[in-house]
């Protein structure tokens, strides 16, 4: 038998950033089958495993009480990261690179990341650029399908101040001909990035450095649509019916790239009750990834 294991584990990236991570595995009544059956790598939104709510918080002991294994990381791109400069989207693929060496290292054969928001789409990005054997499918939930379109979607809705195409004239002059090495960075403030008032909810905060490789009209790998057609693993797109972040044709218009590309392993599971956050109705969504999850091997 097997014992239950809620441990932290740190490690680092190939460039020296510490990743820290919760594994979470339950009874096995053989060590094989603690190694056999998937485990789910949940890779966090904008705010980080342990800050947030909803599917990082929850979904682990989901997972654990339907006896599939989870591995929490914090990357670089949690919220600190994004405010404090060390957010840097093209970089964060090192991190998941690193806890998807680290569970192959512990013995994990069936690897499957599931990739919330922010982290949906750096789920992507690493797996059309790295093919580890152990990856055996992507959970893409409430995935954008380009975070700098919809950066400039949601900053021209509010109106923002200041606008999308000034924040990004500014971010030109700030950071040069070279933004990767500029050493000329700045945190600045986005009012009216979430909504219609001044009030501190509808703020965003981010260095230029930070917004121009995740968001502006330069990040590249960004651009969900523009990569994810290189995807031949099986991937799930789980999405709330009721979405206020992320509109529901996204997930559909990613699904039709990845059907012609000839990706045909590809579902969507709209979850009713839920809005960019699927665990607001665990009793729907929990049931779907475990169907879903038994099929990996």
């Amino acid at each position: 038998m097997v014992s239950r294991q809620r441990k932290i584990l740190s490690f680092p990236a190939k460039d020296g950033f510490t990743v820290n991570g919760m594994l979470v595995t339950g009874e096995f009544k053989e060590e094989k089958d603690l190694y056999e059956t998937p485990i789910v790598l949940l890779v966090h939104g904008v705010m980080g495993n342990f800050l947030a709510r909803g599917t990082p918080r929850l979904l682990p002991n989901a997972l654990e009480e339907n006896g599939i294994s989870s591995f929490s990381i914090n990357t670089r791109m949690a919220f600190m990261g994004q405010i404090f400069g060390g957010g840097i989207f093209d970089d964060s693929i090192m991190d998941i690179e690193a806890a998807v060496d680290r569970l192959a290292e512990e013995g994990f054969r069936n690897i499957v990341i599931l990739g919330w928001s922010l982290g949906a789409n750096q789920s992507v990005y690493y797996a059309v650029n790295i093919q580890h054997p152990n990856l055996k499918g992507l959970i893409l939930e409430g995935c954008s399908y380009s975070l700098p379109l919809s950066n400039k979607k949601r900053l021209e809705k509010w109106d923002s101040i200041p606008s999308y195409d000034h924040i990004y004239e500014i971010a030109k002059k700030v950071l040069g001909n070279d933004p990767r090495t500029s050493k000329n960075d700045r945190v600045f403030i986005v009012y009216r990035a979430w909504g219609p008032t001044f009030n501190p909810s509808d703020v965003e905060l981010h260095t230029y450095k930070t917004w121009w490789f995740m968001r502006s009209p330069e990040a590249t790998n960004a651009k969900t649509y523009e990569i994810i057609s290189d995807l031949s693993i099986p991937v799930l797109f789980i999405h709330g019916e009721n979405d206020y972040a992320v509109d529901p044709d996204e997930p559909r218009e990613l699904k039709r790239i990845l059907n012609e590309s000839g990706n045909n392993d590809v579902e969507i599971k709209f979850i009713p009750d839920a809005r960019h956050d699927c665990m607001e109705n665990p009793g729907a969504t929990v049931p779907v990834l475990i169907e879903w999850l038994s099929n990996i091997s």
